[in-house]
């Protein structure tokens, strides 16, 4: 019992590591949150509805392995005997005193909010919710789904009441791929917005335990899920413009990249990277999360929507461009071979997930002779192969043939690669088109044509 404890008896718990916490959710929030807390020395308990990333973590391996600390920790603490994972997520209720919650929040096809994940484990948790427990929502979810959502579901399922009975919290994550860990513990504040003060003082005292930078204590649940939110509507934003002024450029055959470094020398200014499109959990999808409950509130979100608009509409541009530079050189895309270089949807990782890639290889696959991607840090991807497009390791295989060379992530790999090996192996006239802005103009070897998004047209 954690919640009905005076702030010196939870410390003196903590001390102890007596605290046992259950994080639901095994995924790139969530299995990096568990770590946090077993270095925090805690005990923890992991649930996932998944039983092959059950089984990977019960037998000391990490089924992340491009996050620092992951795999050293997970074999760690499991041969400590102090983290093991279930797939009995009820259970993992009943022998918790903590419930974190880290499930995947999407969109249906619709594009509206689709929280089953969350309802899911909501019910599992309910169903094993005792007097004196803690939950916390960690992942990001529309303005009132704490209060209209977790707190009825909760109090249907324990016969408890939030509060009351139990510490009810929102604390979405706030972290980047490739330092998930490092961001839960070192960089940014733990945003705290519980059901009302006693739930907030409490996540307050646990989170102060993992988060050196503090927790940042919110007035109510919807203050603390829409604050989440504006962080990803704000990049989506900023990028949105910044592909609309790299459009500009290019008609003035003028780097984005060299503009953007001099406009963002003003410390008012703060221009993000245009690019082929935005991909991964977040950002492509907390703007349909404001929309949805705007519209149910009769609040115009117009810049919002439009922004989302024309950062969807990077793929279909990316392809316009290249069918400019394909004819600038006598070429027809339905005679050319394309690679695309990277399908994660940021650089250095192997998330693909909403990644800008799928919409290109879908577009490009019926009008080029032939389409292959090309990712160091992806083995085997199940959409690519039902489009019929293989995904390849080797740069210099993808490359091979092709008459044009689409860069779609900002991997190191690539801002390394030699170009002037890539031209040999592609087919002359070969073009060049930067989607991320990581190509210096001035390494391109004679004779090739240049171009991307924002980039100047050399050819």
């Amino acid at each position: 019992m954690v919640f009905r404890l005076s702030k010196e008896q939870l410390e003196e718990k903590l001390n102890r590591g007596e605290v046992g916490i259950a994080v639901y959710g095994l995924g790139r929030v969530g299995l990096p949150l568990a770590v946090a807390w077993l270095r925090a020395g805690q005990r923890v308990i992991g649930a996932d509805i998944n039983p092959s990333i059950v089984d990977k973590i019960n037998s000391g391996v990490s089924p992340i392995t491009d996050e620092p600390l992951m795999p050293e920790s997970v074999e760690k603490f499991v041969s400590e005997g102090k983290f093991h994972a279930t797939t009995d997520l009820v259970k993992a209720s009943r022998d918790s005193e903590v419930k974190l919650i880290a499930v995947p929040t999407t969109l249906t096809e619709e594009k509206k909010f689709d929280g089953r994940a969350l309802e899911s484990a909501l019910r599992s948790i309910g169903r094993g919710l005792k007097r004196g427990d803690a939950v916390s929502i960690e992942c990001s979810v529309p303005p009132t789904t704490t209060e209209n959502l977790a707190k009825p579901l909760l109090e249907k399922e324990s016969n408890l009441r939030a509060e009351d009975d139990f510490a009810l919290s929102i604390s979405p994550e706030r972290i980047y791929e490739g330092r998930v860990l490092e961001d839960l513990e070192e960089h940014y504040p733990k945003v705290i917005g519980g059901i009302g003060p006693r739930s907030t003082e409490l996540f307050a005292a646990l989170y102060s335990r993992i988060a050196k930078k503090g927790v940042h204590k919110m007035s109510s649940p919807r203050a603390a899920e829409l604050s989440k939110l504006f962080e990803g509507v704000y990049r989506d934003v900023n990028i949105a413009l910044a592909n609309e002024l790299a459009g500009l450029c290019q008609a003035f055959n003028v780097d984005f990249t060299e503009a953007r470094a001099a406009a963002n020398s003003q410390p008012f200014c703060h221009l993000h990277k245009p690019g082929v499109g935005v991909g991964g959990l977040c950002i492509p999808i907390y703007p349909y999360f404001i929309a949805e409950k705007a519209e149910e509130r009769e609040v115009p979100v117009n810049l919002t929507r439009m922004a989302r608009a024309i950062n969807e509409e990077m793929p279909k541009n990316t392809i316009d461009l290249l069918q400019r530079a394909l004819e600038d050189v006598g070429l027809r895309l339905k005679d050319v071979k394309v690679a695309i270089l990277g399908l994660a949807f940021r650089g250095n990782v192997a998330d693909s997930r909403l990644s800008p890639t799928y919409e290109l290889a879908r577009q490009l696959k019926p009008q080029a002779a032939e389409v292959a991607v090309q990712d160091p840090y992806i083995e085997a991807d199940k959409t690519l192969e039902a489009m019929g497009v293989p995904l390849l390791r080797s740069i210099e295989e993808a490359v091979k043939g092709a008459s044009a060379i689409l860069i779609a992530t900002d991997h190191d790999d690539y801002m390394k690669m030699d170009l002037t090996k890539m031209i040999r192996l592609a087919r002359s006239p070969t073009i060049i088109l930067d989607g991320r802005g990581i190509i210096d103009p001035g390494q391109v070897p004679d004779g090739t044509y240049f171009t991307g998004i924002g980039r100047p047209t050399i050819h």
